[in-house]
C-alpha cells in the first residue's frame, strides 16, 4: 500500500499545545462575559482546525496529563520541579477545552501515573504496527525519539501554535545531526531545563553530537569515557549518574495499557448543538463558524469547505512590474472596479519610500521607486489624487512619502487604527496580528533563524497591500457605526497632522540641556554624600534590598507594605513613611530620586537632538484605552510643570531659527468642563458659565463659606476631589492624597455630593449602563470595553468600575483636542502660513510662530479649539508667547 493511501493517526499533547496557546495569546484579549480567560481554549482550537484542514487525519486523539505527578517524580522527586506555579489565568481552561473537544467527537485520553508524552509513544508505536501514518503533534521536544520512517512530528515554533515544523528522520539529522532514537541521550547528556534534569557540566548540543558520532549511543560513550580528555572528560565521568537518570526519565513509554485502540480513534460526526452550546460559552463566533463549516451541515458548506480543502494556504496573487500606459490603464481599472479603495503598502528605507505595493482584489503590483524615473508618473499622480487608499499603520510610511517629496492624499482606511478602536486595550500592533486575528490566517513572515531570507516565504509590499485590503473588509464590518465615523471623522485626520508634527520636530538647546545634566549631576553627588553622612556608611541607593536594611533594620522605621523581596521602597511607600516618620535619611533620599529622575529626562532629552539641533517625538495614536495621544523616543509628555529643574527642562524648547516665536494654547480644566456637560450639573454650569474660578466657586458651596473666603487650602482639598472623583478616588485614597483623616475626606466627599447631586448621579450611572452595554462611550462615540465589569472577581471588577467612570470624560477630552488639532492643520494649510504645530502634550499645543503671523495663528488656534465641541459650558483657551515653551507658558 503506498503511504498516501494509509489511513492517518494524528495524537495530539494536550497539555503541551495549551500552554503554548496560552502564552502565546494575551490574556486579557480572550476573556468572557463571566469573566473565563479562554486564550489557551481558542489557540488550541485554532490550531486544531487548521490542523484537520491540511492533515486531513482519518483517526484522531489528544492526550491530557492528569496532574504533574508520575513514575517520575516518584524516582526524582525534583522531576518538573524548577516549573512556575501555573497561572490563575489558565486554571479552569483545560476542562473546558475538553468539553469543546467532547462535542466535536475528538477523543481525549488519560492515564494515571503517566504523561501525556508516554500516551502519544504508545499510539505512534501501535498505530505503526496498525499501518498508519502517525502525526504526533508536541512541543516536547522528548517527542523527537518517536519519529521515523512512517511518524512525523509537527513541532510548534516558540512564537505560538500557529506556526509547525515537521520532523522526519532527514530533518531531525539536519537539525541535529544525528538519528531520532538518539535524541535522548543527547538530552541525557546535555540536560533538560524544563523538566530539571541536571546534565553534564559543560558538555553543550555540539559536544554530545560529536560523542554520538564517535560512540553510538549514550551507553557507547560511558564505556569509553576514560578515553575523553580534558575538562568535560573528567566532568563525564563525575557526573555520568547524572546521564544515566535522565535517560531513564527522559526514555517514553511505549506499551501502556489504554482504554481505546487506534482503530476505535475514528473521527465521527461532530454534536453541532453541544459545539453550538459551549462555542457560545466561550464566545467563540469566529471559530464556530469554522468548526460548522468542517462539519459540513448542508451542501452549500460542504462545497466551501472543498474549496478551502483544496487550498492548504491562501496566497496572494503574483505581483506584476507595470510601469507607464500599462500601470495607468492598470490604475484605472482598478480604482474603477473598487470605488472603496485599492490596498497601498510603502516600502521604507533610512526612512524613505524605496518602493510601493498596490493590490485590487484580485492583483497586486510592485513598484521599486526611484525619485529621477519617469516611468512612475502615473503612481506619483494617483498618490497625490484624492483616490482612496487603504493602509496599515500609514503614519510612518506618510512621513517616508514626504521626506521622498510625493505628496499625498487620499487616505481612506488605516486598518490598525480601526482594530485599535474596536479593541482599545488590545494587543494587536501589526499587519501579521490582524491577518491572525481577522483573517484566521497567518501573514507570510521569513524564518529570523535562516540567514538568507528565503523571499517566497515571506510577504513583500504587494502582498501586504493584498491583505491590508481585506483585513480591511473584515474591520469595517466589525466597526460599529460611531466608531466608523470616529475612525474616519478624526482618527484619520489626526494621523495626518501627527506625521507632520513628527516631521517638523521642535529647535531644543543642547547647551542648556548638558549645562542642568551636569548641576543635576553635582546635586546628586551632594545629596548622595549628606545621606551616607546621616547613616555612617555608603549604600546604593537604588538598590530596594540595600534600602530595606537601612529603614527597617538601621534606623527600625515602621515596616512599608510587603512584597516579593520584603518591604516597599517605591516613592509612593517612603512618601508616606516620610509624612509619618519624617527622618533627614529618608528627605535626602527622596530628593536624591528626584534629582536623579530629573537627570535621567534631561539626558534622554539629550541624547535625541539630531544634527539640526530638533527633537522628533514619535507619537503613539493607539497607545492608550481612552484615546489620549503619547509621546515616545523621547517622551515628551512626562516634563515636570511646577519644579524649577522642569521649568529650566522646557526652557531649552526654543522657537526655531526662521520662526519669531513660540505660541502655547492650552485648554483650561476641560475634563471638569466635560464633567459639568455630561452631568448636566447646575452649579458646575453656572460657575463655568460665570467664568468663576471653579475650585473656590465649589469651595464656597461645600463650607458654607463667601468664594473671596475660600482659603488655599480648601481650594486644595476642593481641587483633588474634583478631579478624583472623575478617577474613582475613594474616601480612603483622597485622605492619603490630603494627607487628613479618612472621617474627613468621607464628609467632604458627602458634603461635595448634597451640593452637587447631579455628579453623583452621572458617576453612578455611567458604571451601571457599561455593566448593560459591557463599554462605555464618548461624547463623539468612542467606545471603551470593560469586560471585567462582570468579572466574578472583586478586585478586577472594582478595577473596572473606577476606569469607567473616567473613560467618557478622559476620551472626551482626547476627542476634542484632535477635533481642534485637525481644524488648525487644515486652517494653515488652506491659508498657506509658514507657522507650524509642533507638540501635543496632554491639553497643550506649542507652534512655531513664522514671523508676521502671531496674530493670524492666534486666531485660528483660539477658533478651533474653543469651537471644537458644543457643551453646555464653553471651551476656554490659555494662549501664551514666549521665546521658548517656558516663557510662553500662561
Amino acid at each position: 500500500m503506498l503511504d498516501s493511501e494509509k489511513p492517518t493517526l494524528m495524537i495530539i499533547d494536550g497539555h503541551s499545545l495549551a500552554f503554548r496557546a496560552f502564552f502565546a495569546l494575551p490574556v486579557d484579549s480572550f476573556q468572557t462575559h463571566a469573566g473565563q480567560h479562554t486564550n489557551a481554549i481558542h489557540g488550541f482550537l485554532s490550531m486544531l482546525l487548521s490542523l484537520l484542514r491540511n492533515e486531513k487525519p482519518t483517526h484522531l486523539a489528544v492526550a491530557f496529563d492528569i496532574s504533574r505527578a508520575s513514575f517520575r517524580t516518584r524516582e526524582y522527586p525534583e522531576y518538573k520541579g524548577t516549573r512556575n506555579a501555573t497561572p490563575p489565568e489558565f486554571l479552569g481552561q483545560i476542562p473546558l477545552l475538553q468539553e469543546a473537544l467532547a462535542a466535536m467527537n475528538i477523543t481525549t485520553i488519560t492515564k494515571e501515573d503517566y504523561e501525556a508524552d508516554d500516551i502519544l509513544a504508545t499510539l505512534s508505536v501501535e498505530g505503526t504496527a496498525a499501518g498508519y501514518n502517525v502525526l504526533v503533534v508536541s512541543g516536547d521536544r522528548d517527542a523527537i525519539q518517536l519519529v521515523n520512517e512512517t511518524v512525523t512530528l509537527l513541532y510548534p515554533a516558540s512564537q505560538g501554535v500557529s506556526a509547525l515544523t515537521r520532523y522526519d528522520p532527514a530533518r531531525v539529522r539536519e537539525r541535529y545531526g544525528i538519528e531520532p532514537e538518539q535524541y535522548p541521550d543527547v538530552a541525557a547528556l546535555v540536560g533538560e531545563t524544563s523538566d530539571n534534569l541536571i546534565g553534564i557540566s559543560k558538555v553543550g548540543e555540539k559536544t554530545a553530537v560529536k560523542w554520538l558520532g564517535l560512540y553510538g549511543s549514550l551507553d557507547g560513550i560511558l564505556e569509553h569515557a576514560e578515553e575523553i580528555k580534558g575538562v568535560v572528560g573528567n566532568n563525564l565521568r563525575e557526573q555520568k549518574e547524572n546521564a544515566i537518570r535522565n535517560r531513564r526519565l527522559n526514555r517514553l513509554v511505549t506499551n501502556l495499557e489504554l482504554p481505546l485502540a487506534v482503530a476505535a480513534l475514528e473521527r465521527g460526526a461532530m454534536d453541532t448543538d453541544a459545539v453550538r452550546d459551549i462555542f457560545t460559552r466561550l464566545e467563540f463566533k469566529t471559530l464556530l463558524d469554522r468548526v460548522l463549516k468542517l462539519a459540513g451541515e448542508d451542501p452549500a458548506v460542504e462545497a466551501a469547505v472543498a474549496v478551502i480543502d483544496e487550498v492548504p494556504a491562501v496566497q496572494a496573487p503574483v505581483a506584476q512590474d507595470l510601469l507607464d500606459e500599462e500601470l495607468q490603464s492598470w490604475l484605472d481599472r482598478a480604482t474603477a472596479a473598487r470605488p472603496a479603495g485599492l490596498g497601498l503598502t510603502v516600502e521604507v528605507q533610512d526612512g524613505k519610500a524605496i518602493g510601493f505595493g498596490l493590490a485590487s482584489p484580485t492583483e497586486t503590483i510592485n513598484l521599486p521607486w526611484q525619485a529621477d524615473r519617469k516611468d512612475y508618473a502615473p503612481l506619483e499622480a494617483w498618490l497625490a489624487s484624492d483616490a482612496p487608499k487603504i493602509m496599515n499603520d500609514a503614519k510612518h510610511q506618510v512621513k517616508a512619502l514626504r521626506r521622498s517629496g510625493l505628496p499625498f492624499a487620499g487616505l481612506a482606511f488605516d486598518t490598525l487604527v480601526g482594530a485599535w478602536l474596536i479593541r482599545p486595550g488590545g494587543p494587536d500592533k501589526t499587519l501579521a496580528d490582524l491577518v491572525s486575528r481577522y483573517l484566521d490566517e497567518t501573514l507570510p513572515i521569513a524564518d529570523p533563524n535562516q540567514l538568507v531570507p528565503d523571499e517566497t516565504q515571506q510577504a513583500g509590499s504587494p502582498a501586504q497591500a493584498w491583505y491590508t485590503m481585506r483585513v480591511f473588509a473584515a474591520v469595517e464590518q466589525a466597526l460599529d457605526p460611531g466608531s466608523l465615523k470616529l475612525l474616519l471623522e478624526i482618527e484619520l485626520p489626526t494621523l495626518l497632522a501627527l506625521a507632520d508634527m513628527e516631521l517638523a520636530g521642535v529647535s531644543v538647546s543642547h547647551e542648556q540641556l548638558a549645562e542642568l545634566s551636569a548641576e543635576l549631576g553635582a546635586s546628586t553627588a551632594s545629596l548622595a554624600a549628606a545621606a551616607y553622612a546621616e547613616i555612617g556608611r555608603e549604600v546604593n541607593l537604588g538598590s530596594p534590598k540595600q534600602l530595606q536594611d537601612v529603614l527597617f533594620e538601621q534606623l527600625e522605621m515602621p515596616k512599608t507594605r510587603a512584597n516579593k523581596t520584603g518591604f516597599s521602597t517605591d516613592a509612593g511607600a517612603l512618601a508616606d513613611l516620610q509624612a509619618s516618620n519624617p527622618h533627614p535619611f529618608l528627605d535626602l533620599l527622596l530628593k536624591h530620586r528626584d534629582a536623579t529622575k530629573l537627570r535621567q529626562i534631561v539626558e534622554t532629552l539629550d541624547k535625541a537632538i539630531d544634527t539640526t539641533g530638533r527633537i522628533h517625538t514619535t507619537y503613539v495614536q493607539i497607545g492608550t484605552t481612552t484615546g489620549r495621544i503619547s509621546s515616545n523616543d523621547p517622551n515628551l509628555q512626562n516634563i515636570p510643570v511646577r519644579t524649577e529643574e522642569g521649568r529650566r527642562i522646557r526652557a531649552a524648547f526654543q522657537a526655531g531659527a526662521d520662526s519669531e516665536s513660540l505660541l502655547t494654547a492650552d485648554y483650561s480644566q476641560i475634563e471638569m468642563r466635560i464633567m459639568a456637560h455630561l452631568s448636566e450639573d447646575a452649579g458646575l454650569i453656572d460657575a463655568f458659565n460665570a467664568g468663576e474660578d471653579l475650585h473656590r466657586f465649589v469651595g464656597s458651596r461645600i463650607f458654607g463659606v463667601d468664594p473671596a473666603d475660600v482659603s488655599g487650602e480648601m481650594r486644595s482639598k476642593v481641587k483633588a476631589m474634583s478631579y478624583g472623583l472623575a478617577y474613582g478616588l475613594s474616601a480612603f485614597g483622597l485622605s492619603k492624597q490630603l494627607r487628613i483623616d479618612t472621617k474627613e475626606a468621607k464628609q467632604l466627599m458627602t458634603d461635595y455630593f448634597e451640593r452637587f447631586g447631579a455628579v453623583r448621579d452621572y458617576l453612578r450611572n455611567v458604571v451601571e449602563q457599561a455593566k448593560v452595554d459591557g463599554y462605555t462611550e464618548t461624547i463623539y462615540g468612542r467606545r471603551r470595553p470593560f469586560p471585567d465589569l462582570a468579572s466574578p472577581k472583586r478586585v478586577l471588577r472594582d478595577n473596572a468600575e473606577r476606569a469607567a467612570l473616567n473613560a467618557p470624560i478622559q476620551g472626551s477630552a482626547a476627542d476634542i483636542m484632535k477635533i481642534a488639532m485637525n481644524g488648525i492643520a487644515a486652517d494653515l494649510t488652506d491659508a498657506s502660513m509658514e507657522s507650524r504645530m509642533l507638540l501635543q502634550v496632554h491639553d497643550e499645543l506649542i507652534f512655531d510662530v513664522a514671523p508676521g503671523e502671531w496674530e493670524a495663528l492666534r486666531l485660528v488656534v483660539t477658533h478651533n479649539m474653543e469651537s471644537a465641541a458644543d457643551l453646555l459650558v464653553p471651551l476656554t483657551v490659555q494662549v501664551g508667547r514666549g521665546a521658548n515653551w517656558d516663557e510662553a507658558a500662561h
